[in-house]
């Protein structure tokens, strides 16, 4: 099928109105974002929401060092998962109760990055990363849900008492070392960036100009009909996020926005789909290793199946709520 002709003559004022100014202000944003997501992070904002969630913790039926673990998986989750380990050794929680208390901790483990998400979204897509994001916290606030159910009707009930915490014995972070520490975290994350940010926006910009997209369109008709329901753009999304990092599928968007190839709801849907199918094979490739240094192999692999699993029918569900009535 031959390609489209471009409408417009490629002029250097062409590539700089329609390239150059809006990539420099686009990584001018992600960085500034990348920045202020990774402080919240090193200040430790979500302090006071692990402490609204002991009466969950209860209602669950899980133990006090399922409480103890979920206030740490708000700090770090390899403490948190470290406490589930060393109950297990000790007899103290059934294989059950681990299984159940990790994945109870979705949701602060989620916590734990939703700023760096946010800050890194908002420059690429705009208004749609709080519609993204906010579906998300949704997805993890379902798991949580359902994990409370779950306990509720497979554990035993608790004894009376308080769910232990171990908020106070965490450091009290001052604004000197978390500067130092987003300092750090920063200069470590901007050039990976912007190594993805810069190819993916300049190829889109150029795929749109050719009409490669109107090729790939009249191909998903023919070929992928259970992909028929995005445009062809978000394949675009959907492949990077697959193929590398989430930021690579945010870049992917963010061109699509800058040139208006996608409206809102289908940029959402768009990266739902890609987080579906992208997180699951990511997880096992990143997570195994460092799951594996902390519970035997076995149970590792069980915890990381039964995490992704979880997550995508959560993600899934929302998705398709959105889709029908969004």
């Amino acid at each position: 099928m031959p390609m489209p002709a471009v409408s417009e003559a490629l002029t250097l004022p062409v590539l700089w109105h329609g390239l150059t100014v809006p990539l420099s202000r686009l990584l001018l944003s992600v960085s500034v974002g990348l920045f202020v997501g990774t402080l919240i992070e090193a200040l430790h904002w979500t302090r006071a929401v692990a402490k609204i969630a002991q009466p969950l913790v209860r209602l669950g039926r899980l133990k006090d060092v399922a409480g103890a673990s979920f206030s740490l998986a708000f700090f770090s989750g390899a403490a948190a998962n470290t406490l589930l380990a060393e109950a297990l050794d000790r007899g103290d929680m059934t294989r059950r109760e681990v299984i159940l208390a990790n994945l109870f901790n979705s949701l602060p483990t989620y916590f734990l990055h939703l700023p760096t998400l946010f800050f890194i979204a908002a420059p690429f897509i705009g208004p749609a990363a709080v519609l993204y994001v906010s579906l998300t916290v949704l997805a993890a606030l379902l798991r949580t849900v359902g994990i409370v159910i779950l306990g509720r009707l497979t554990l035993p009930p608790l004894p009376e008492g308080c769910v232990a915490c171990l908020l106070d014995e965490q450091p009290k972070w001052d604004w000197r070392a978390a500067l130092d520490k987003t300092w750090r975290r920063f200069r470590r994350r901007l050039p990976r960036m912007i190594y993805y940010t810069i190819p993916i926006y300049v190829a889109f910009f150029f795929l749109k100009r050719w009409g490669v997209f109107d090729v790939l369109e009249a191909y998903m008709a023919e070929h992928v009909p259970f992909l028929s329901w995005l445009p062809p753009q978000s394949m675009g999304i959907i492949g990077f996020q697959m193929a590398a990092e989430t930021t690579a599928g945010y870049a992917a968007a963010g061109a699509l926005v800058q040139t208006g190839g996608l409206t809102l709801k289908e940029l959402v849907l768009a990266l739902l789909a890609g987080n579906i199918l992208s997180s699951p094979v990511r997880a096992v490739r990143h997570q195994f290793p460092y799951y594996a240094g902390i519970f035997k192999p076995g149970l590792a692999m069980n915890l990381i199946i039964s995490n992704q699993a979880l997550r995508v029918a959560s993600i899934a569900l929302v998705t398709l709520g959105y889709a029908l009535w969004g």
